[in-house]
């Protein structure tokens, strides 16, 4: 997987939060961050402790077909060689496999999930193969492994047999503009921008089929005819592979008038969303973590979500918990939440506490220690 800014959810937010707190903490350590010359720009080093390495990794450049035609022809990785020759003390990989494989420097690989050992169905076959083959050799090779939950972690044990010992779960965070707003005038101001007149349910997330949006729509379809819901449901995320149909299932339950879809959002307006949103609904079917949540708890919006994977884990007692694949229990805990002044203030004030449990310098803290552990293993 490459660095893909715009189109990569929480991946993106966990590698610009990490880099960004290891770069700027001015402790002993020095940094090399390898990466693309396209993502170069990407990334600030700030200070003499750390150095930026590029290659040319671009389609159809002749840089990376003598690469790829030396790695099959003769066995021979230019990048390997390179990335060993810089004399590390060990190498982070970030996006769940080792590339290149064969480092005879210590390599840490950060997991998010193993999605497709419980819903290959998500996956076209191409896509499947390539996680299979990809993060069985990342979790064989890995001298240490960072699962972001502890759901994560169980799951590296039960699917891949990886030794519990050689897992660190270090949880994510949200960042620092994610906090209650007071300014009324500003929040107006996003309201009007966006067309938001009613009292609204708020899902952020990326049209991917384990969102779970067709049941989310099924339980509001049930929220309006049941209980005469007059809000509205918001939703945000970048348009992935299930986007027509949730457009199609909007109109095929006559919801039009129920569900505002506003796609994906300047990063900046996200934070006064969560403000806005009278709750944000979290219906996923499978999380590694579940950034959203923080997000939610961190600005003060009540959270109702489901309750599978690493979803109750990262919430805690915060939040209102429902069963993803049940559109009536969906809809009720929804409503119930919706009518009720006095618990939303409650989880509110829950959701504050939650989130402080979570921030990126105790991630990058965290990471620190994992680094320091797999360089002593060599």
């Amino acid at each position: 997987m490459d660095f893909n800014p715009g189109g990569m959810g929480g991946i993106e937010t966990y590698i610009r939060n990490l880099v960004s707190v290891l770069l700027g903490s001015h402790g002993e350590d020095t940094y090399t961050l390898v990466c693309s010359e396209a993502n170069a720009g990407c990334f600030h080093v700030v200070d003499d402790t750390s150095r930026t390495i590029t290659f040319d990794n671009r389609r159809g450049t002749l840089s990376r077909f003598v690469r790829s035609a030396l790695r099959n022809t003769c066995n021979i990785d230019l990048v390997k060689r390179r990335i060993d020759n810089l004399v590390l003390d060990v190498v982070h990989n970030p996006f769940t496999n080792i590339r290149p494989l064969g480092l005879r420097t210590p390599t840490v690989v950060t997991f998010y999930d193993l999605q497709h050992e419980y819903w290959p169905q998500f996956f076209p076959p191409r896509e499947l193969e390539r996680r299979k083959y990809k993060y069985r050799a990342a979790a064989q090779q890995a001298a240490r492994i960072m699962a972001i939950s502890d759901f994560t972690r169980q799951s590296l044990v039960e699917r891949y047999a990886v030794p519990a010992d050689r897992i660190d779960v270090v949880h994510l965070s949200c960042g620092s503009e994610y906090r209650e707003c007071c300014d009324q005038e500003l929040l107006r101001k996003i309201r009007e921008k966006y067309g938001l007149r009613r009292p609204f349910l708020f899902y952020p997330a990326a049209t991917w089929p384990h969102k779970n949006h067709r049941t989310l729509l099924a339980a509001l379809q049930l929220l309006r005819e049941r209980y005469d819901f007059k809000g509205e449901l918001v939703l945000t995320g970048i348009a992935m592979r299930s986007h027509n149909e949730i457009l199609d299932e909007i109109e095929r339950r006559g919801l039009k008038e129920n569900v505002r879809v506003l796609g994906y959002l300047p990063y900046e307006d996200l934070p006064y969303l969560y403000n806005l949103a009278r709750i944000m609904v979290f219906p996923s079917l499978f999380e590694g973590f579940g950034i959203p949540l923080v997000e939610a708890m961190a600005c003060g919006c009540p959270v109702v979500c489901s309750d599978v994977t690493s979803i109750p884990e990262v919430v805690g007692e915060a939040a209102v918990t429902f069963d993803p694949n049940s559109c009536e229990e969906m809809a009720e805990k929804i409503w119930t939440v919706w009518n009720d002044d006095c618990q939303i203030e409650k989880m509110r004030v829950y959701g504050l506490a939650r989130a402080n449990h979570f921030s990126w310098d105790k991630t990058a803290r965290q990471t620190l220690d994992v680094y320091r552990r797999a360089a002593e293993r060599f």
